[in-house]
């Protein structure tokens, strides 16, 4: 709703519905959105048309989106968790795998729309693994809610159906005006729906590996999927100069990472494994005394 002041029906009992897009895609960001509104105004929400998004063409999308931001009985908002994010916690040393991802931006809705001041007093959610333990989860932190957490919530409620709308729509337009970031020569974004299965996908994908820098940031490298495009490139050894932390934890200060433990695979090079073990540092940086500076004065 952005910067909308607060509407008069915010201080009566709402209902919110939840629901994602581009769960699945290996390009692109994940978003979540929600709908919400006053409970007495759920019989009108039936009348508006709403329904799961996959089910409808592009157009009638835009269209239903349009209707309910001009819908001053309605609110919504949007959680858009970038691709880069993605990644970067399903491979961290203490993963978050996608369900997890998934209920914090859900839950975070929660919290965003009751921090606007809206009485949100029922809550429908698409459900993300086990419908009954999503459920207590959600209970336990918003004990003054009453959540309804099932399979196919998108096409079973009209609130849950907007709120796909929401996600879909944005998601499509992020994709759509999607900026690289690198700008090596040919790279282009004709890449397709983003899901595994596409041909125009693949091409991409192939199309825009690097053998040593792996793929632009629009991808979730962290996907299985990446895998195989991935074969052939080259291994590097990553010199990490842990500071206090791992000198307290392990003795050492100075330590050796392979990229195939953070998610990157390639062919392997003995030289290189001998030369970089990971005891001590690298030949060619203690040969000249390098080390890695923090800071510069």
């Amino acid at each position: 709703m952005g910067s909308s002041p607060i509407p008069k029906w915010a201080s009566r009992p709402c209902v919110m519905g939840i629901d994602e897009a581009g769960r699945g895609p290996v390009l692109g960001p994940m978003v979540y959105g929600c709908l919400y509104c006053p409970l007495s105004y759920q019989k009108a929400l039936e009348t508006l048309n709403f329904a799961d998004s996959k089910t409808l063409k592009e157009e009638k999308r835009e269209e239903l989106f349009d209707n309910l931001k001009a819908n001053a009985s309605i609110g919504w908002e949007v959680d858009i968790i970038d691709p880069r994010e993605l990644s970067a916690k399903m491979l961290k040393t203490e993963k978050i795998n996608l369900n997890e991802i998934s209920h914090n931006s859900a839950i975070g809705l929660v919290r965003r729309v009751l921090g606007m001041g809206f009485l949100l007093s029922e809550v429908y959610v698409d459900t993300v693994g086990d419908a009954e333990k999503y459920r207590n989860k959600l209970s336990e932190i918003f004990p003054g809610i009453k959540f309804v957490v099932a399979k196919k919530a998108d096409s079973l409620f009209p609130v849950v159906s907007g709120a796909s709308i929401v996600a879909k729509v944005t998601r499509d337009r992020a994709l759509r005006g999607w900026v690289l970031d690198e700008t090596a020569e040919n790279m282009h974004n004709k890449f397709g729906s983003g899901y595994p299965g596409d041909p125009q996908t693949k091409a991409w994908l192939d199309h825009h590996k690097h053998l040593v820098f792996g793929f632009p940031t629009l991808v979730r490298f962290s996907w299985g999927t990446c895998t195989p495009y991935l074969k052939d490139t080259v291994e590097v050894l990553w010199e990490c100069d842990a500071l206090a932390e791992d000198s307290t934890n392990n003795g050492s200060s100075k330590r050796q990472v392979k990229l195939s433990k953070l998610g990157f695979i390639g062919c392997k090079r003995k030289s290189e494994d001998v030369e970089s073990s990971g005891k001590g540092r690298c030949k060619f940086f203690s040969a000249r005394k390098l080390e890695l500076v923090t800071h510069f004065k």
